[in-house]
């Protein structure tokens, strides 16, 4: 078994794979103040709840982190925790295959290298990657696979937090489709601008991206990832596949390629 772990800003995202198949997953805070023990505790409790860990133990782990403190922590995990056992953390030095086609490529977060070497992988390039998560990051690479750039708006959840507590007579909205477009209180009317307008925001800016990276901007797919995809499926017109591991899948990827040799 290989457990990989996402770590956002917002959330942290675990998956197990027995091979290329994810057989469980969690999805939990991200807090930088969680030590090195209590996020062991943690992770030997989620995996003990399922009945294929207690069989077969962890054989491997891979790891990225938008968090510095966290990533501190989980170090300590790996090393107190699963001494023997071999871990991957993305960072530089460690090879993905994907050459990063950008003016300083250290700056580039490992989640979106690992997000472009797992599209590429299922899907071939080129394709645009749009992950919804703290940030919306669009992710481009191109048909050789590179990583040739991208874009980074704020987040739904973001957005949602500012309107209410910046407008004096708005507040804090569930993230839920409106009963219509034109909204017929303030809730619906700020469930349709956040909607439709992040909707809008993806399509306007794919198809812009579509058009520098391929001749046919047809050629592109359009993979969406990140704990908050599932609301705008619906509604962005350029998405064509939602692919909600596509970050663990990567990770998975990069461990085959940086495990040592048995």
């Amino acid at each position: 078994m290989l457990l990989t772990i996402d770590v956002g800003n917002t959330q942290t995202t675990l998956g197990l794979f027995d091979g290329e198949d994810v057989v469980e997953h969690w999805r939990i805070s991200t807090d930088p103040r969680r030590t090195a023990d209590e996020l062991a505790v943690l992770l030997q409790g989620l995996m003990g709840s399922h009945t294929a860990v207690k069989e077969a133990a962890v054989e491997g782990l891979a790891i990225c982190s938008s968090v510095p403190a966290v990533l501190h922590e989980l170090r300590e995990v790996t090393r107190r925790y699963y001494g023997d056992v071999p871990a991957v953390i993305v960072e530089p030095g460690v090879k993905t295959g994907v050459h990063v086609l950008m003016d300083n490529p250290k700056e580039v977060g490992a989640d979106r290298i690992v997000n472009a070497l797992a599209a590429n992988h299922l899907y071939g390039g080129p394709c645009i990657v749009v992950d919804f998560g703290t940030a919306t990051t669009f992710d481009a690479v191109n048909a050789r696979g590179d990583y040739v750039g991208g874009a980074i708006a704020p987040g739904i959840e973001i957005s949602v937090e500012a309107l209410g507590v910046r407008g004096a007579q708005l507040r804090k909205i569930e993230l839920a489709r409106p009963r219509n477009v034109i909204g017929k209180n303030t809730v619906e009317g700020m469930q349709s601008g956040i909607l439709y307008g992040f909707a809008g925001q993806v399509d306007g800016l794919v198809e812009r991206m579509a058009r520098e990276l391929a001749k046919d901007p047809d050629d592109v797919q359009v993979i969406a990832t990140g704990g908050l995809a599932p609301l705008v499926l619906g509604e962005a017109g350029t998405i064509d596949v939602h692919e909600p591991w596509l970050t663990l899948i990567g990770l998975r990827l990069v461990y085959e390629r940086n495990r040592p040799a048995s």
